[in-house]
């Protein structure tokens, strides 16, 4: 099947190289160039695409505006289309926890500028696979409230993919500021992270904050994988600290969700929780599996919260979950 795909850029240069990008590949058909928010939500209307790559920063009603009218009135898979500035970069967070699948950096390119070595239309394949649910109302969105930690927990470990962003913005919003030291994999382009971080750190009570190599793991903090090609796992035997090494992919993925999964296993056992939140494929479980059988409490996004069932559901069909549950009650099961 054929996926439509429309362009929305205020550049009629970058329009111009986003579709010859998507250019020569037999599954992609570019349905429609707008220019800018109004033109855009027209030909949403009217081609019905399936995917749609957003600029951000564009006159008028802004892309972050118009993201959010798309994912409430006519939610549709969209990609992200920012520059590598910080500013760029922060919005590109915004963007993806307000619903974006994935965000793809405008001077990617291979050979000429033209080409960016497939990389839009992969991002574009994915994406199509994804279903987009219309914006909750704001009360479901509300985590439920938690007391205090667990006593006996030492680390929590985090893993996510696909609409993750947005997932996590929920769940840590309700995490208390004395949590145990949490560990974050998601995946996304690591040149994003930082500014992933500083979305999550302005919602979550708790401090957010890239993980270092040999960082100690303090409560109230927690630490996203950087996200630069090196797996993020917990070290450490008295004095908990975070590892990031080099190595090949792991489930397809560096930094892996089972990696991090595996190493909490390992080192820690029965004193973790083990969290698997919305993403495309099996990373992550693998992981969940052997921290269950560990003897940790580990914890599936459930299928109607997930912008994609992917990852928790081959983990649950492992029988790694011990409870699977929708996005706002999560913590309640993991601190009380």
């Amino acid at each position: 099947m054929t996926i439509r795909v429309l362009i929305i850029d205020d550049s009629a240069t970058m329009r111009a190289v986003l579709a010859a990008r998507l250019s020569g590949n037999p599954d992609i058909q570019v349905v429609g160039l707008a220019c800018n928010a109004a033109e855009g939500r027209n030909q949403i209307k009217e081609l019905e695409p399936d995917v749609v790559t957003l600029d951000i920063e564009m006159p008028g009603m802004n892309g972050l505006d118009f993201l959010d009218k798309i994912m409430t009135l006519r939610p549709t898979p969209v990609i992200i289309v920012s520059g590598l500035t910080q500013a760029g970069s922060d919005v590109t967070a915004r963007a993806l926890g307000l619903g974006a699948v994935d965000c793809y950096c405008k001077t990617d390119y291979s050979g000429s500028a033209m080409q960016d070595g497939g990389k839009l239309a992969g991002m574009v394949r994915q994406a199509a696979q994804v279903r987009v649910r219309r914006r909750a109302p704001e009360l479901q969105h509300i985590a439920a409230p938690v007391r205090a930690a667990r006593q006996d927990t030492k680390v929590i470990a985090i893993g996510s993919s696909t609409g993750g962003v947005e997932a996590l913005q929920v769940l840590l919003r309700s995490f208390p500021e004395d949590c145990p030291p949490v560990m974050i994999v998601q995946h996304v382009d690591g040149r994003f992270t930082p500014a992933i971080a500083r979305s999550l750190n302005q919602v979550s009570p708790a401090t957010v904050l890239l993980a270092e190599a040999d960082m100690p793991l303090k409560p109230g903090h927690i630490y996203l994988a950087p996200g630069d090609d090196r797996h993020l796992m917990v070290a450490g035997t008295k004095t908990l600290h975070a590892k990031l090494r080099p190595g090949d992919p792991i489930s397809g993925h560096r930094p892996s969700v089972d990696a991090l999964f595996m190493s909490v296993a390992q080192r820690i056992g029965r004193d973790a929780i083990g969290i698997l939140l919305t993403g495309m494929g099996a990373d992550g479980a693998k992981g969940l599996l052997a921290m269950h059988q560990a003897g940790a409490l580990t914890i599936a996004q459930d299928e109607a919260s997930c912008t994609v069932f992917g990852m928790p559901r081959v983990a649950i069909s492992l029988g790694a979950a011990n409870v699977v549950a929708p996005i706002g009650r999560i913590a309640q099961h993991a601190f009380n």
